[in-house]
């Protein structure tokens, strides 16, 4: 993906989205294999809430990234790459006595068992956010938050951090939370209290297997129940699509009764997977991007499963993502027609109508 020249990328006053994480730099095989046997490796970057950032830049927005690398190498790699996609990186801080993270990864899908990861994490910079050290005047400034649970696992003030960007306070910009449950970052703690977060916040994405493993909640009605507060619910249903509950619903959230909670289920796309990396913060962007133009729900969802698609059909965690015309051409669809997209690499070109990406 294109962008400007690589340096310290700065927004106006009307940012759209703020993302709030830690970014490592990756190192990506040059084929599959174990770790122990791959000869080399070629270098990117990852970072849930840095990849939001970006995709929503490439996609039009003005979006910022509020995070912590090391006065190092790894962390110009970092800021000068996210700010080459039209990112907001001001509000990045330095740490002299702290490294930026790191991790190396197999080409394997994640959720496949021959898949390897080794992290290099543990005191990182990131990991050293704080409330005492975060600029919230930067962090507070867009009209959406964009939150990650993986923030909440990195270190004991990183979870205070999360709990008062989280709290009740008058201005406070939508919030977003990616539940982003990652079961090596809990061992030995307590992952229920992304559920304490999640609740905190007004719009939620949380997949139906994380919400079973971390919680021990199963079905999207069960996580709906969960975690009445927040306005929006988008619970991730893997290959059966994703079901969002919105509007308000009987129970702690609402003082009608009568007000109708809507629930929208849409169906996946079938996409020809090339790296099954990225999907979710892709989703992500592509909902938060819909959102911010405010389209109906059901229209937010077929975006974020195009970003998602955009992602999947590449290699690496990110990608141009479609030309906003293209995809609001496959928005569009119907039902019918939807259901027999097949999603392959190269579809994003900007030349390619609906009709040519559609399954025989």
């Amino acid at each position: 993906m294109s962008g400007p020249a690589a340096g310290t990328a700065s927004a106006d006053a009307t940012t759209e989205v703020v993302c709030l994480g830690e970014s490592m730099v990756t190192f990506l095989p040059s084929q599959p294999g174990r770790l122990a046997d791959v000869p080399s490796f070629g270098r990117g970057i990852g970072g849930a809430e840095s990849n939001v950032a970006c995709a929503l830049a490439a996609a039009g927005h003005r979006a910022a990234w509020v995070g912590r690398v090391g006065a190092d190498g790894f962390g110009d790699h970092l800021v000068e790459t996210i700010a080459g996609y039209g990112v907001d990186t001001s509000a990045v801080r330095r740490d002299p006595l702290r490294p930026t993270g790191i991790y190396f990864r197999t080409a394997t899908d994640r959720g496949a068992g021959a898949h390897e990861v080794a992290y290099y994490r543990a005191g990182s910079a990131a990991s050293a956010m704080s409330p005492a050290n975060v600029p919230y005047e930067e962090v507070f400034a867009g009209r959406v938050l964009h939150l990650s649970g993986i923030t909440a696992a990195l270190s004991a003030d990183c979870l205070e951090l999360l709990r008062e960007l989280t709290a009740p306070r008058p201005g406070r910009p939508l919030v977003s939370f990616d539940v982003n449950h990652r079961p090596h970052l809990w061992r030995g703690a307590d992952a229920s209290v992304l559920l304490e977060l999640a609740r905190r916040c007004d719009l939620v994405f949380v997949g139906e297997d994380e919400a079973e493993e971390a919680w021990g909640i199963v079905g999207a009605e069960a996580i709906r129940a969960a975690l009445p507060e927040p306005g929006v619910v988008v619970v991730k249903r893997g290959s059966a699509g994703a079901t969002v509950f919105s509007g308000r619903c009987p129970g702690p959230r609402s003082s009608n009764a009568e007000e109708a909670e809507t629930v929208t289920p849409v169906p996946a796309l079938h996409v020809d997977v090339v790296a099954a990396v990225g999907a979710g913060d892709a989703f992500a962007a592509g909902f938060l991007s819909a959102t911010l133009r405010g389209l109906p729900v059901r229209d937010r969802v077929r975006h974020g499963h195009l970003m998602a698609a955009a992602v999947l059909t590449v290699p690496g965690d990110l990608t141009e993502p479609p030309a906003r015309d293209h995809a609001d051409r496959l928005v569009a669809l119907d039902d019918g027609a939807w259901g027999r997209l097949r999603l392959g690499p190269g579809w994003t070109a900007a030349d390619r109508a609906p009709e040519e990406v559609r399954t025989p």
